[in-house]
């Protein structure tokens, strides 16, 4: 094999199956002298590549991990696996893998050949996770195109259906996907309207990139995920409760979640809770979760969620 470029990728290929491969072997396989091995593997190790020789009888050369992750070669069943696991993670909004595995799942999805696309399409159209979850999903595809168009800098025609139901148009500079729980969101710059706007991925329809490169825009936030916490906080009305816990200070300390809270002794057995700005149910769930008994002062809108639910389970444990 006289190409060096397709021969050095054929050795790659053959030195990311995880044994260890004897010169002579490599050599028979890719039709080149040993000695050509020895400078392919050098050419390798120029590249990054970390590869290991062994001397001896049973030696040879094998790749091992390094300090940085190189480019891999994946055949036609490991990119079709590799895809479908990564949509599958990005559906499930996975924290800490959730946005990796999209900018990876855009990568990918990039080179794969027409033939494995299909392939990928028809297993997923063929196959539908348990997710537990029983609001809207994404489509992985739609995901990939808007973090596409996010890593470009290109600006997005797209249909956006509002929380009223009504449809609009929209053309946006998209800037990051952000997930949160089971949803994504698109921070993203309107043009029509001059500002800058978060989109909920599963009501945006009709992607259609416009090829227009644009500069980057100053986001006016720390970061894309503290705009859309602000603006989620803007939608949603928020209350502030003041209670009493009939338990220890120390019971209930490490337990009353990351908002903002004052919880302050009243004696040996109880306390008082000030704070927790947060929706109603959220309010009511993390004092539900405590594990004791409790008294709420403020706000009154607390008070009669509580009576709703505690009269929706009595009548459920009657029924």
């Amino acid at each position: 094999m006289s190409d060096t470029p397709a021969r050095l990728l054929n050795l790659l290929s053959l030195l990311q199956t995880p044994r260890e491969w004897p010169g002579s072997e490599l050599a028979a396989r890719l039709e080149v002298s040993v000695r050509t091995i020895r400078r392919d593997v050098d050419r390798l190790r120029d590249l990054g590549y970390p590869v290991q020789a062994t001397m001896g009888a049973v030696g040879g050369y094998r790749l091992v991990a390094g300090k940085a992750m190189p480019p891999l070669l994946l055949d036609d069943e490991e990119a079709v696996a590799i895809t479908v696991g990564l949509r599958t993670a990005a559906v499930h909004a996975v924290t800490g893998i959730d946005e990796s595995s999209i900018r990876a799942l855009a990568k990918l999805e990039q080179v794969l050949p027409s033939r494995l696309r299909h392939r990928v399409g028809v297993l997923g159209r063929a196959t539908e996770p348990m997710t537990g979850w029983s609001g809207p999903t994404v489509d992985p595809e739609q995901l990939t195109a808007l973090a596409a168009a996010v890593g470009n800098r290109e600006r997005l025609r797209f249909g956006y259906r509002r929380r009223d139901g009504t449809g609009s148009e929209r053309l946006a500079e998209p800037h990051k996907l952000v997930s949160a729980g089971r949803r994504w969101y698109l921070v993203a710059y309107d043009v029509d309207r001059a500002d800058w706007r978060i989109f909920r991925v599963d009501r945006i329809s009709a992607v259609r990139p416009t090829g227009q490169r644009t500069p980057a825009r100053a986001l006016p936030a720390a970061d894309a995920a503290a705009y859309v916490t602000g603006k989620l906080s803007e939608l949603a009305p928020v209350y502030q409760a003041v209670a009493t816990l009939h338990a220890p200070l120390a019971q209930v300390a490490g337990r009353i979640g990351d908002s903002p809270a004052d919880l302050v002794p009243i004696d040996a057995t109880s306390c008082r809770l000030t704070g927790h700005t947060e929706p109603l149910e959220w309010l009511a769930w993390r004092l539900l979760m405590l594990g004791c008994e409790f008294e709420v002062h403020e706000p009154p809108e607390l008070v009669a969620y509580l009576r709703e639910i505690s009269g929706r389970a009595a009548r459920a444990a009657h029924g």
